[in-house]
């Protein structure tokens, strides 16, 4: 696979960090593995497969309507001999823009694969409401006031 070295760009710029960010993140493919279910109506999960990972090598944090699941290995205090290595024990962050009142419920790690819960919750004032329709009986009126007369006082005129 074919990588591309964004390090110069930094030195020589300032202020485009989300444009790297979106260069390097549309060249290699998301890694982990995931996948977005919907459960029901308001309800939805990711999974991630996270082989190699423990629940303490794992951190979820939401900001708003952003949610960061970074993933970084702790030290292998045993060495090993390692033959042929196909599953990536490299660090990992992984964003997921959010929809409005969508948050994080829960999240669990079983057997290498990370599900994250979550849950839209509307507020009861921002949810439809449905409004009866009353009988055809006449408003009662309201007498109209006549608006105050305001005379223009005349101007004061100064002795000479």
């Amino acid at each position: 696979m074919t990588t591309f070295d964004l390090s110069p760009l930094y030195r020589s710029t300032v202020g485009y960090e989300p444009l790297f960010d979106v260069l390097r993140n549309s060249i290699r493919p998301d890694w982990p593995p995931y996948d977005i279910e919907k459960i029901a109506e308001n309800e939805y999960r990711i999974v991630m497969a996270v082989a190699g990972f423990h629940a303490d090598e794992i951190e979820l944090m939401q900001h708003g309507t952003t949610l960061l699941v970074t993933g970084q290995k702790k030290g292998d205090q045993t060495k090993r001999h390692i033959l042929h290595q196909g599953i990536a024990h490299r660090d990992f962050k992984q964003t997921f823009s959010l929809a409005a009142h969508v948050k994080v419920v829960g999240a669990a790690l079983d057997n290498g694969l990370l599900a994250i819960n979550l849950v839209r919750e509307v507020p009861e004032a921002l949810k439809p409401r449905k409004i009866e329709i009353g009988s055809t009986a006449p408003m009662p009126k309201q007498e109209a006031k006549p608006a105050p007369i305001v005379e223009a006082a005349e101007p004061q005129r100064e002795a000479a």
